[in-house]
């Protein structure tokens, strides 16, 4: 059944004449008469008495109606909703991050939803190890990780720089002093994220090589946690400076350098290589793009 006869039909049918249907659809009646009786060969049925005048409908052409009405609605809606897409009113993006880099995206998001107030972005929390083959597989549209992707069906665009720091309470002893040793942060009671990452796997792994041991005494599932376990004064905690910088600024927490620890880190968002992107996703992208090149430019400057 084609949906350019049924609307032919409809036309008809709301008409009640082949040769206003015809006039209202700009073509000739033999056109109109000759897709309508394709129409009826395709069903089966006779769909207008034509015995009758003003195109009265067969008991088969009644029924027909209601559905090419519906049909009709429903392709409009698709077309409606296609164009919403296309300039991003019901467009959406799908980031997959952990929790750690989640704020590294504010930014960005910041500038798209500006731009596009109606578009959604979504930011899911996934482990890094999971990243790039949900990206791969067209579950995400973007991920975002700290360090390179491996595979070779994806590209990554920086977004940020950053570094691990030891957090802690500002009137703890260790936070008058600018930097400490990794030996010294060992010794003291750690905060980790009780979830694996790389990051928490390099870190053990110099332990480990320095033959040193790190007093891990406190597992917790949230940088949220984390942080206030150690405005608290429950312990320290080993994490990127970006993620507390607001209580680092409000001085509920001190930053102090671990040099050998610093382990530098750019937040990158990583993409497909190639591959349709949808528009909401393709115009994030070049939101993302924009932010760090205004970084590196301002950083040069």
């Amino acid at each position: 059944m084609d949906l350019a006869e049924l609307q032919v039909f409809l036309a008809v049918a709301t008409e009640r004449s082949f040769s206003r249907a015809a006039t209202r659809l700009h073509r000739t009646q033999p056109a109109v008469s000759q897709a309508v009786k394709r129409l009826e060969e395709d069903l089966g049925e006779r769909l207008f008495d034509r015995s009758s005048k003003g195109g009265q409908l067969t008991e088969a052409g009644k029924v027909l109606l209601d559905y090419a009405e519906r049909l009709t609605r429903l392709e409009e809606e698709a077309r409606g909703a296609v164009r919403e897409l296309q300039d991003l009113r019901r467009g959406r993006v799908l980031i997959g991050a952990n929790e750690a880099a989640v704020h590294v995206l504010l930014p960005a998001i910041l500038q798209f939803r500006n731009d596009h107030p109606r578009a959604q972005v979504e930011v899911s929390r996934r482990p890094a190890r999971e990243i790039a083959s949900d990206v791969l597989n067209r579950t995400l549209d973007f991920g975002v990780l700290t360090f390179p992707p491996r595979e070779r069906g994806l590209l990554s665009l920086s977004l940020a720089e950053d570094e691990l720091v030891m957090l802690i309470h500002p009137s703890h002893p260790l936070a008058k002093r600018g930097q400490v040793t990794m030996e010294e942060l060992g010794r003291q009671t750690v905060i980790a994220h009780n979830d694996p990452s790389p990051a928490r796997e390099r870190v053990l792994r110099l332990y480990e090589q320095h033959h040193e041991p790190i007093n891990i005494q406190i597992g917790l599932p949230s940088l949220d946690g984390i942080k206030r376990a150690v405005e608290m004064g429950l312990g320290v905690a080993l994490l990127p400076r970006r993620c507390a910088l607001s209580e680092i600024a409000n001085r509920q927490l001190s930053a102090v350098k671990v040099p050998q620890l610093r382990l530098p880190r750019h937040v990158r968002l990583i993409y497909r290589r190639s591959g349709e992107m949808s528009h909401a996703a393709e115009v994030f992208l070049d939101v993302a793009k924009e932010i760090w090149q205004k970084k590196s430019a301002d950083k040069n400057n």
